[in-house]
């Protein structure tokens, strides 16, 4: 039994999508990205391509993710059908400056390329503390009351002794 199917319209439709540029190309490494926490993660579907054949290179802030997926068939074999994209495929990315280019890291597994890149130091959330005003006016005045019952009160006392008149302050007769 052969694997015979004829479909007018999907023959229609893959050159439509050929004519246009939306064939193969669009659609041969769709990619997934999302943020995880401190980092970001980025899968690419490589179904049918051998690890081997993935390359992977980040040239400042431009991630450029390489693939090549040979044909399955081999010469003598006779093609019924063959929808499969193949060659040799590209896609580039842009990282923002808040990613640590220097630390990306990739994984290869069931087909799926995912590469993971994490927020650079500097761009992480970080928790500010808020200092209150008034706890340090507080701590100011309590600082300079306790000087004057210190030393400075002493001080204090002579000086406004000094400035009474004579006798003003005495219980001598």
């Amino acid at each position: 039994m052969a694997l015979m199917r004829f479909d007018p319209f999907r023959d229609l439709e893959r050159m439509t999508e050929q004519a246009f540029g939306q064939g193969r190309g669009s659609r041969a490494m769709p990619i997934e990205a999302l943020r995880r926490g401190g980092q970001f993660i980025v899968a690419l579907d490589l179904p049918g391509v051998d690890p081997d054949a993935v390359d992977v290179s980040v040239e400042r802030n431009v991630v450029t993710v390489r693939a090549r997926r040979e044909p399955l068939a081999r010469e003598g074999d006779e093609v019924l059908i063959d929808e499969r994209p193949r060659g040799a495929f590209s896609r580039q990315f842009f990282l923002g400056d808040n990613l640590d280019s220097k630390r990306l890291s990739a994984e290869f597994d069931r087909g799926v390329l995912v590469l993971s890149i994490p927020v650079a130091e500097s761009s992480q959330p970080r928790k500010v503390q808020i200092v209150s005003r008034e706890a340090d006016s507080a701590a100011i005045e309590t600082n300079q009351s306790s000087d004057a019952k210190t030393g400075d009160s002493t001080a204090a006392t002579e000086e406004s002794r000094a400035a009474e008149p004579a006798g003003a302050g005495s219980t001598q007769p």
